[in-house]
């Protein structure tokens, strides 16, 4: 603000036009670059120069507004409005500040002003018609509705809406009589006929309005307006038999839109939980429309969802996922299900072979690749399991999800360290705890590799201690903790981790045993050094290395 105090103090006196035309337009090129606080004083400024400048006024509002002082803004607004009453820009805008401020009868006044010259603005009589309609003013809205009539000529939007106020005015003949006035207009679109019953129907007129759709469906049978109308109809007198007919027929209707049928089900699942949850009607609906020729893909996931609410047994669920697969093969989220399924049941083999084909249908969704990858991988095909993993990293992006990443580089770091690659698994490691820097399982095999070679043992130590920090009763964990601190020769402290290592590992690993061993034998506990031998040679009995501990009683390092 300091520059454009300068630049004011450099110019001339109050109500000097010259002055106020170059301050105005420094204050709009100011706004213009964003300078909101330069603009702002300018204004103000402009406003000392010439009191009467709407323009000035306007953009002031503006700036008011976005300060949050709502009663100057809508000061700055009035001001400008009635400096310049025939500026609609002005009056639109004021008129929309009185909504904001929740000033409906003050709004509908500038909008009724604005409308009077400007006869051409349907979206101005919209907005004076929706605060009519607000204000409970159904005479009003009706007078704008007509307004609008004139303007676009008769049409159905138009004419629901008349109809709707007049039911809801009370008079229930001039509703019906809106929507005749439109059927009869268009004889031959059975929609506004359809339309005409309804408003027979709202409007207590039910054997005129049944009369009407039986006409039409006799007409034409495969008109959903019609069959819509008698459902709800069947539905609202509770005539469960007829309703559910209706029903059937719109689910298989080739003219019910899908969004239409979804919405239906939708419909009736709800009404079926509320009454009780029985799937047998549901599914039996379910099968018809599948088995038609109206089946669709979101049909079927809206299927599948059902039955994994009711607990259905997988089988079923995944034969409906299969066909949505067979409808559209790109639907990843289908697929998806399918491979968490066949991964539930350990069946890599159908894991790979849907993994695969989601290359064609699916290239950048990265789950596919972790799941590929990982499959080959639990079947001992390192090869492609690090294929899968390395063209799944070209698809990684910054909305790719962090846990998945993270696995990703684990596992490739798990793989590249098989294979004697053990910079390129560091490598993959530090890209792994950089998507995720408390991945558990990456930190603790990380550390255990430095800790075997030698490497950066403090940095090894600091990794495995995040793990047991956060997991303190994991057996591996604290075994890796264990065996870092006897690699620094802390033996006194690695001895107390190993102890509750062995104290938590309900498989009795012969490594751990092994460890626990060479641990005790350099913390000067031979005796029980030798027993943790012995008890990790039952479970390794073709460990020479463990014979030769146990015979010379000592630490031998291998």
């Amino acid at each position: 603000m300091v520059a454009a105090t300068a630049a004011i103090g450099a110019w001339g006196a109050p109500n000097d036009d010259g002055n106020y035309d170059y301050f105005f337009l420094e204050a709009m090129i100011q706004r213009e670059k964003g300078n909101s606080d330069a603009a702002f004083d300018l204004l103000r400024h402009c406003l000392s120069l010439n009191p009467d400048a709407p323009e000035a006024y306007f953009y002031l509002a503006q700036y008011h507004l976005a300060m949050k002082d709502k009663e100057k803004s809508l000061q700055c607004f009035e001001k400008a409005a009635a400096l310049c009453p025939d500026n609609s820009t002005y009056l639109e805008t004021l008129a929309q500040a009185y909504v904001t401020n929740g000033k409906t009868k003050e709004a509908v006044a500038v909008l009724e002003k604005l409308t009077a010259t400007n006869t051409d603005r349907p979206d101005v009589l919209e907005m004076l018609m929706q605060l009519y309609q607000q204000e409970g003013d159904y005479d009003n809205t009706i007078k704008t509705l007509d307004r609008l009539e004139l303007l676009e000529g008769k049409n159905e939007r138009i004419s629901y809406a008349k109809s709707q106020i007049y039911t809801m005015k009370g008079d229930k003949q001039a509703a019906i009589a809106e929507m005749k006035e439109l059927a009869d207009q268009y004889p031959n679109d059975l929609n506004y006929r359809g339309m005409y019953g309804d408003a027979l129907l709202m409007n207590g007129k039910e054997d005129e309005a049944l009369g009407i759709y039986r006409t039409i469906l006799a007409e034409e049978p495969h008109n959903n307006r019609a069959q819509m109308s008698m459902r709800a109809y069947y539905k609202q007198k509770q005539d469960t038999l007829r309703a559910d007919s209706m029903t059937m027929r719109l689910l298989l209707n080739k003219n019910t839109e899908d969004d239409t049928r979804i919405y239906i089900m939708r419909q009736e699942i709800g009404e079926s939980e509320n009454a009780g949850g029985d799937s047998t009607k549901i599914t039996r609906m379910f099968e018809a429309v599948m088995e038609s020729p109206e089946a669709s893909a979101d049909m079927a996931i809206l299927y599948a969802t059902y039955m994994n609410l009711k607990k259905m047994p997988r089988e079923g669920v995944e034969k409906v996922l299969t066909r949505v697969l067979d409808m559209e093969p790109d639907n990843a989220a289908a697929r998806l299900q399918l491979v968490a399924y066949a991964w539930q049941r350990d069946d890599l083999d159908r894991v790979i072979s849907l993994c695969k084909a989601a290359r064609q249908y699916n290239p950048d969704e990265m789950a596919f690749y972790y799941y590929e990858g990982m499959a080959h991988f639990r079947k001992d095909d390192g090869d492609s399991a690090l294929d899968a993993f390395q063209n799944g990293i070209s698809v990684i992006n910054d909305k790719s999800d962090p846990d998945i990443v993270s696995d990703f580089y684990a596992a490739m770091g798990d793989l590249l360290y098989e294979k004697g690659r053990k910079a390129e698994a560091y490598a993959a490691y530090d890209s792994c705890l950089q998507w995720k820097d408390d991945n558990l399982g990456c930190l603790n095999n990380y550390a255990y590799y430095l800790s075997i070679g030698g490497d950066s043992l403090d940095k090894a130590e600091r990794m495995s201690h995040q793990t047991v920090k956060a997991e303190p009763k994991n057996a591996t964990y604290l075994d890796t903790y264990a065996w870092i601190l006897f690699m620094q020769e802390r033996y006194a402290e690695a001895k107390i981790y190993i102890d509750q290592a062995v104290q938590n590992d309900s498989d009795h690993s012969a490594v751990i045993l092994e460890h626990a061993g060479d641990i005790h034998a350099k913390a000067g506990s031979t005796d029980t050094a030798v027993e943790l031998w012995r008890q990790a040679a039952a479970k390794d009995p073709e460990n020479k290395l463990l014979a030769r501990k146990i015979r010379q009683r000592k630490y031998i390092k291998e």
